[in-house]
C-alpha cells in the first residue's frame, strides 16, 4: 500500500467508489454521489491542500497501482477540529490498509504540521471505524451531532503530549 497525491488519473475509480452505497454508507449524508458530485468532492480535496496545507491522499496497492481508497485530513469551514478520515473500497476493507495508512498520516501530521490534536468523527453504528480509530490510538472523548449524524469523536494526540501538557 502507498499514499500518493490524488490526481485526475484517480477520478474514474474515485467516482466509482463514491457511487457505491456500501462505500458511502458512513460518509457525508450516507448517499452515493453521481460523477458530477464526485468531481466536486475530488476538487474540494485537492483544494484543501492549498487552503490548509494538508488533505487526503489516494491509497494505492504498490504491486499494481490500483486505487483502493483515500485517507488523510479535513478541516473545512464548520468542522470542529482537524479530522483524520478514511474511505476504502469494500473489497479492500479489513486487510490492514486503513490502519497502515492512518498511522502514516498521523506521523505526517505530528512531524510536519505539529498539530496539537487530531480527531476522527465516526458515525454511531460504524463499529469497524470505531475499532480502527482505537487501533490508531484514538481516545473516545465525546459524542456529538455533526451535520445531522450522531457521531463518536475520537481524539489523537502527539506522541509526547503528556510532556507538552506539563508546560501548558
Amino acid at each position: 500500500m502507498r499514499l500518493t497525491a490524488l490526481t485526475e488519473r484517480h477520478f474514474d475509480d474515485y467516482a466509482a467508489m463514491l457511487a457505491d452505497p456500501e462505500s458511502t454508507r458512513w460518509v457525508g449524508d450516507g448517499q452515493p454521489l453521481d460523477r458530477t458530485n464526485a468531481w466536486r468532492s475530488l476538487a474540494m480535496l485537492l483544494g484543501h491542500w492549498q487552503l490548509r496545507g494538508c488533505g487526503m491522499w489516494a491509497l494505492e496497492l504498490k504491486s499494481t497501482g490500483e486505487f483502493i481508497g483515500r485517507v488523510g485530513f479535513m478541516y473545512p469551514e464548520g468542522w470542529p477540529d482537524l479530522e483524520l478520515g478514511w474511505m476504502l473500497k469494500p473489497e479492500h476493507q479489513h486487510m490492514g490498509y486503513a490502519t497502515e495508512a492512518g498511522n502514516a498520516a498521523l506521523d505526517f501530521v505530528w512531524s510536519r504540521l505539529h498539530a496539537p490534536r487530531v480527531i476522527s468523527l465516526v458515525r454511531i453504528g460504524n463499529e469497524a471505524s470505531d475499532r480502527l480509530a482505537e487501533r490508531l490510538g484514538g481516545e473516545h472523548i465525546e459524542d456529538m451531532d455533526f451535520y445531522g449524524s450522531h457521531s463518536h469523536v475520537f481524539a489523537y494526540y502527539p506522541p509526547h503530549r503528556e510532556h507538552r501538557r506539563a508546560y501548558a
